[in-house]
């Protein structure tokens, strides 16, 4: 059985043996930029704006969105905080997690003591995202335990350990140092509105920065920890074989989902039948008349069926709320979740009439394909019904770059100029990959 933990230290140092296809390259620029968008558009949340004005030291790093620099330990807390706030950062449905955003904010902060081209920074992107989604697909993480902040901080540092091109023996070494360094999550706090929830990603590209600064001291890890903490610790199980699956012939990177929805990807079925049927269905503008909405699910999205949030974290959390939300605004963006959509009496009291529930067929059918069935059941006794078979924006059924584009201007134009917002996309997606100057666009 292949070792995970080899694997990877081959897939990072080997860069001959490992090329990485140029589509590859390329498409990691669209997940750079929608990553990037998810990072300024949360940036503008109270919550930021309060945690960028306490007590911070200043440094050379600014935080994307502000004017404010401080040190890079903790530009990378702040940026991967900011990425998961509005619940739109972009996903892999085999990780059952984010990986893209437990990278970024580790590189992006630290990137310019790296001399690398624009090519070396997206293959660091493109490798670190590998690792982190290998670990998350092949392990068994336990169902207490919230993805964000676990197998991400060893993808972060495996991306620094390609930037900086560090040698596979202190490869080996950093990743074994991150991997002691994973957050201890709870799945509740993303059940119950706590928003410490969103600092997980920030603590893990941290937590990835400190194990190069501890590898840098002398400081050691385990044997393997990858196989000890992921397989053992807060795993039941890692399935090494699984983990190397088709490595270096298949990038995760090209397997991901991007979210139009600032929810829970897994309300976003039940939110793609419900568009099917607004589109479908002009009566649907007189909800009030609706009697109830039956939602059947896989397991992981029946868990959301809170119909009483308490704040806007429990709210892109709960399926009844995202639904009832967009059928009362007709929409299903960021102010859509926002307290002022909370405090809409309108959307609490269709909330009420939702029922979610697990359909176990449904749940077989996971990772690969995300089902759900919406039946809107009117106090006449019509009764109208749509179902899918997996979410739009995944691999399978994937957005447009237009529509990609479109969700960069509306998340980046919370803090940003038009003028701003189109230049920055413009070299995200146009700087030569030989470019030494690539980061000139963060200003």
């Amino acid at each position: 059985m292949p070792s995970a933990l080899n694997s990877f230290v081959d897939l990072i140092c080997d860069r001959e043996k490992y090329l990485i296809p140029a589509k590859t390259i390329e498409y990691s620029r669209l997940v750079l930029a929608d990553t990037l968008a998810t990072i300024v558009g949360g940036i503008a949340e109270p919550e930021m704006q309060s945690l960028i004005k306490s007590d911070l030291p200043l440094g050379e790093i600014k935080i994307l969105g502000t004017d404010f620099r401080t040190d890079y330990l903790h530009a990378a807390f702040l940026t991967g905080t900011a990425g998961t706030f509005l619940e739109m950062d972009e996903g892999n449905q085999f990780a059952k997690g984010h990986p893209a955003i437990h990278i970024l904010p580790a590189i992006l902060s630290i990137s310019s003591k790296a001399k690398v081209t624009y090519k070396e920074f997206l293959e660091a992107f493109i490798i670190g995202y590998d690792v982190a989604a290998r670990i998350g697909l092949a392990c068994n993480l336990s169902m207490k335990m919230h993805p964000h902040g676990t197998w991400g901080g060893v993808g972060a540092a495996a991306a620094l350990a390609r930037l900086f091109k560090i040698n596979s023996t202190r490869t080996r070494e950093l990743l074994n140092i991150a991997s002691s360094l994973t957050v201890a999550t709870s799945r509740k706090t993303m059940l119950e509105g706590g928003t410490v929830r969103n600092t997980y990603a920030g603590v893990s590209n941290q937590m990835a920065l400190m194990s190069l600064r501890l590898l840098e001291a002398g400081i050691c890890g385990e044997n393997d920890g990858i196989k000890s903490v992921f397989g053992s610790v807060v795993s039941t199980y890692l399935d090494e074989e699984k983990a190397c699956e088709k490595i270096g012939e298949r990038f995760e990177i090209n397997r991901n989902y991007f979210k139009l929805y600032s929810c829970c990807r897994y309300n976003h079925a039940a939110l793609d039948c419900l568009w099917h049927l607004i589109e479908n269905n002009p009566e649907l503008k007189e909800f009030e008349k609706i009697d109830e909405i039956l939602i059947e699910s896989y397991s992981l999205a029946a868990e959301l069926k809170d119909k009483n949030p308490k704040n806007t974290l429990a709210a892109k959390f709960s399926v009844p709320f995202a639904v009832a939300t967009t059928l009362v605004n007709r929409s299903s963006g960021v102010n859509d979740f926002s307290n002022q959509a909370l405090a809409n009496q309108k959307t609490i009291s269709l909330c009420q009439k939702i029922k979610v529930t697990e359909n176990p067929k449904y749940t077989e059918k996971l990772p690969d394909l995300r089902p759900a069935k919406v039946e809107v059941i009117f106090s006449d006794g019509r009764k109208i019904t749509h179902s899918v078979e997996t979410n739009r924006g995944d691999w399978q059924d994937p957005y447009s770059t237009v529509q990609i584009k479109k969700k960069f201007e509306s998340l980046t134009s919370r803090v940003w100029s038009q003028q701003k917002c189109n230049l920055t996309y413009n070299n995200i997606m146009k700087t030569d990959l030989n470019d030494l100057g690539y980061l000139n666009w963060l200003g």
